[in-house]
């Protein structure tokens, strides 16, 4: 319960999230328990493609703490400066962006195996992970 209590501290502050999963949330913390499992109040899920985002309404989110890879306070000075160098744009264009980039990276992930492959070089593990 001592690493969890810290927690206590951060109740009703906006957080930034970043899960596991690699996504980012972004919400008021409402409630901690003895696991670090979290609820998020007012929950956006915000996705970044480059120099754009897009934030999805999430409403209350439950987090189940060991999907938690990073937490902090948003300073909200930094995050108007940061949010000037960056456009929001729809869900649905950041969706489409996100797609894009995805297909993108597996094109190169399978050339660079077909690489491999001609090489000599089988089952590369670290390019099936990011598939």
């Amino acid at each position: 319960m001592e690493n969890t209590a810290h927690l206590l501290n951060e109740i009703d502050k906006k957080l930034m999230i970043l899960l596991r999963d690699g996504r980012t949330l972004i919400g008021y913390l409402r409630s901690v328990d003895q696991f670090a499992n979290l609820v998020l109040h007012r929950a956006i899920e915000r996705i970044h493609v480059g120099t754009q985002y897009g934030d999805m309404e999430r409403g209350v989110f439950i987090i189940r703490g060991e999907n938690v890879v990073l937490l902090g306070e948003i300073d909200r000075e930094k995050e108007e400066q940061l949010n000037s160098k960056l456009t929001q744009v729809s869900v649905e264009e950041i969706l489409d962006a996100q797609r894009r980039e995805i297909e993108s990276k597996q094109e190169k992930n399978a050339i660079l195996r077909q690489r491999l492959k001609q090489r000599g070089i089988n089952n590369n593990p670290l390019l099936e992970d990011n598939e």
